[in-house]
């Protein structure tokens, strides 16, 4: 995990870097993170766009964008409902 702040609650605010699949002995240089929206399988949270570089931010923006487009992953239903939309309605 690559980090250098921690939330409210202390929890770590960080990329969790990985190694290609096809090769287990190279260095972790896959963001998880951004292959999960790459794929739709995630959603990119614009309020923290912040606490990303700008660089990370970009590329995070774009890979949303792309597999909205696609109607990848979650993009696939017409109307899908954010995680902290979702959440909120169940506290009610």
């Amino acid at each position: 995990v690559q980090w250098n702040k921690r939330d409210r609650y202390r929890r770590i605010v960080g990329k969790v870097m990985v190694q290609p699949s096809d090769c287990p002995t190279c260095p972790k240089t896959l963001d998880a993170g951004l292959a999960q929206v790459t794929m739709g399988l995630a959603w990119w949270y614009e309020k923290y766009a912040k606490d990303q570089s700008a660089e990370d931010a970009g590329r995070y923006e774009f890979a949303e964008h792309e597999a909205r487009a696609k109607r990848a992953g979650l993009w696939a239903d017409a109307s899908p409902i954010p995680p902290w939309d979702w959440r909120k309605a169940q506290r009610r």
